[in-house]
């Protein structure tokens, strides 16, 4: 058997295995995944369809494998059993313990099978892993948060949250419809349609008090996650602009990412860096400050009379 034959074999495998686990799969998220042209991923349908499984298809949608058909998993690969073991950790450290106490439970199913060497494999590297969030990711007075949010967002139906935005003295109760959930910074927010507000807004879940799933369903049809997203960036970002001595630059590593970095240019001995910042008046301007004997401002204006208030107001307390 060549090597063309078995990587066709093992890439219909593979479909096979993405068509069980979606309703619909379109051929061009196929292709992507496996870097064919279409008319490959046709042909290996065929051969799929030749051998009895029962796939339906409809034209500019996708496939499907007919309601009830399944056949058990295929064994996983040694490598694939030691990714287990990354993602549970993951889990347990950066969800609510409602949807970690879930994922563990999925893992063991997972593990029972494996075979033999697979599972010592895994055994070898779970009590070798560790992982440590620098910060606190969600209240600790209500652990299933994210579990509401995920069934809110498939059921369409509106949650109840109490909540303390940065700038707010008292906690508001708002009802909102979530549209997706997502990591940035280290952080979990969700997005979604405030009926407070009378629009999209985002909401750490850090700083959400109370959540309560409720019956009302979406009043609002709602484009993707990604296209609010990049509507949230544009309305309410700033452009900074600053320029850092190059001895001082390379230490600041990740934690530029988290001030929304965007692209750097060196300029002779120092490096101009761009950014688009959720928070200029708070976050970004204090960590300015921790380097800023060794930097300069360009751009805003907002930004340098925020650092000039805050030292102000430091050196006050000095007295």
């Amino acid at each position: 058997m060549g090597m063309d034959t078995v990587k066709r074999f093992d890439r219909i495998v593979a479909i096979f295995i993405q068509l069980q686990s979606k309703h619909i799969v379109k051929a061009q998220e196929l292709a992507d995944r496996f870097q064919v042209s279409q008319r490959t991923i046709y042909r290996d349908i065929r051969t799929l369809e030749a051998s009895g499984v029962p796939i339906a298809s409809e034209a500019g949608v996708g496939y499907s494998i007919m309601e009830g058909y399944s056949l058990p998993p295929v064994m996983f690969t040694r490598e694939e059993a030691g990714s287990f073991v990354a993602a549970e950790k993951l889990m347990q450290q950066f969800t609510d313990k409602s949807l970690g106490s879930y994922f563990e439970a999925a893992m063991y199913k997972v593990k029972s099978v494996l075979r033999v060497r697979e599972k010592k494999w895994v055994e070898a590297l779970e009590s070798q892993v560790r992982i440590f969030p620098n910060q606190q990711l969600f209240n600790e007075n209500i652990p299933n948060a994210l579990e509401i949010l995920f069934e809110s967002i498939a059921e369409k139906k509106q949650v109840f949250l109490r909540y303390t935005a940065v700038e707010a003295d008292v906690p508001s109760e708002r009802y909102i419809e979530p549209i997706g959930v997502f990591n940035e910074n280290n952080y979990w927010y969700v997005m979604g349609y405030c009926h407070l507000r009378n629009d999209y807004r985002q909401f750490r879940t850090d700083r959400i008090l109370k959540i309560i799933d409720t019956s009302k369903p979406f009043l609002l049809e709602h484009k993707t996650l990604d296209d609010l997203r990049k509507r949230y960036e544009v309305k309410d970002k700033t452009k900074v602009r600053i320029r850092v001595d190059k001895k001082v630059s390379k230490y600041l590593g990740a934690s530029k990412y988290h001030q929304g970095f965007i692209s750097e240019k060196i300029k002779g001995n120092q490096v101009e860096m761009t950014f688009m910042v959720d928070d200029v008046q708070n976050y970004f301007s204090r960590w300015y400050i921790s380097f800023g004997d060794y930097a300069q401002i360009l751009e805003p204006e907002s930004l340098k009379k925020r650092v000039v208030e805050i030292l102000l107001q430091t050196q006050e307390g000095l007295k």
